[in-house]
């Protein structure tokens, strides 16, 4: 994978572009954020169909959607 590394001159204006390579550290770091990432969004997933579950739940039992939202707010 490459990195761009771009660079301005402010002075003079000039603009200078250097492509490297990402080091093992550095893909072996992205790829661990990248994982803590995915660990998030699933998590937040879960909550929110473990809520939508629950309000689904409670309208079930004939609560209206006044009662239901004074129950989880």
């Amino acid at each position: 994978m490459d990195k761009i590394q771009i660079s301005v001159d402010v002075i003079t204006g000039k603009i200078t572009q250097t492509v490297t390579q990402f080091t093992e550290q550095e893909l072996a770091y992205s790829a661990q954020i990248n994982a803590e990432i995915e660990a998030q969004q699933i998590k937040k997933a879960q909550v929110i169909a473990n809520k939508e579950s629950a309000l689904a739940k409670l309208a079930a039992l004939g609560l209206t959607q006044d009662e239901v939202k004074a129950l989880v707010g």
